[in-house]
């Protein structure tokens, strides 16, 4: 049987992502991201043309987390999840702000969408949690990899270590990254947001009801974590602006994240398909 047969599996439990990945802290990471992502002209063009993230941000939202997590804690379910979302970019196609065809398959765009993770990852850690060894840092690259080939990203599309990682990642941010009409909808704190439509339905009722006040907090706070968790020269890339005030906030921020955060107990701690899997590899013979 080839290689080319045998599905893909997630990363290890007890790596780093097992332990990343569910850990409530990467909520703050992913609007960093996602900014990234859309800021490649072929990939904004096609969330600005396809996606729902300004009718329905919540759901979107809802969705990718889960598939991210399914990436690492879905067992045999992240292949399959890899292949649903292979399937769902099929036709996701159009011409960019550049006036270049795009195809949200196209291996280069497709491995930049997947390549975003890691150093936002690496970087949002040094505020949120223990910064990386070197050892931890080469480990995390290579589970990001094997969540790649999930995702149906061919090695070669991708560098193969850390090494040869970073001047992709600068050539890219150099030749291709630029701010566009979805970064802006991203950062910005004056847009429309519809009110969270999922939970209880006094819940769903209490936040229509109480929107208007919280909105305005909660896009001064998106802004923040979105440009603070965003590495230096991606953010430089796009045009973003960061002062060293800011600077001291996201770290004094930081500080009582780390405090909170690794105390709580598990149920609060990880979401819930992380929860599920690592008590069920507790429970197994193997653990």
């Amino acid at each position: 049987m080839s290689r080319r047969d045998v599905a893909p599996v997630p990363p290890p439990p007890g790596g780093v992502l097992w332990s990343l990945a569910g850990d409530i802290r990467m909520l703050l990471t992913l609007p960093a991201a996602l900014t990234m992502q859309v800021a490649h002209p072929a990939v904004g063009a096609g969330v600005d043309e396809h996606s729902v993230f300004r009718t329905d941000p919540w759901g979107r939202g809802e969705r990718s987390l889960r598939s991210v997590q399914l990436w690492v804690y879905g067992g045999e379910q992240a292949a399959e999840e890899g292949r649903r979302l292979r399937q769902l970019h099929k036709t996701i196609q159009g011409t960019d702000a550049t006036g270049r065809r795009y195809h949200a398959l196209t291996p280069a765009y497709y491995a930049w969408v997947h390549a975003t993770g890691y150093p936002v990852y690496a970087h949002a850690q040094q505020y949120i949690g223990r910064p990386f060894t070197d050892a931890q840092h080469r480990k995390l690259y290579a589970e990001w990899l094997q969540v790649g080939r999930i995702l149906g990203i061919n090695d070669r599309d991708m560098p193969a270590t850390i090494e040869e990682f970073w001047p992709y990642y600068r050539k890219v941010l150099a030749d291709e990254i630029r701010t566009n009409v979805v970064v802006e909808e991203l950062v910005a704190t004056d847009r429309p947001v519809p009110a969270p439509g999922r939970g209880p339905l006094l819940l769903r009722l209490l936040l229509r009801a109480l929107w208007p006040v919280l909105l305005p907090p909660f896009a001064r706070f998106r802004r923040f974590v979105t440009i603070g968790f965003m590495p230096p020269d991606a953010r430089e890339a796009i045009g973003l602006d960061w002062t060293d005030e800011q600077e001291r906030k996201l770290r004094r921020f930081g500080r009582v994240v780390r405090a909170v955060v690794p105390v709580l107990p598990e149920r609060l701690r990880y979401l819930p398909l992380a929860r599920k899997a690592r008590a069920e590899f507790r429970r197994s013979p193997h653990s």
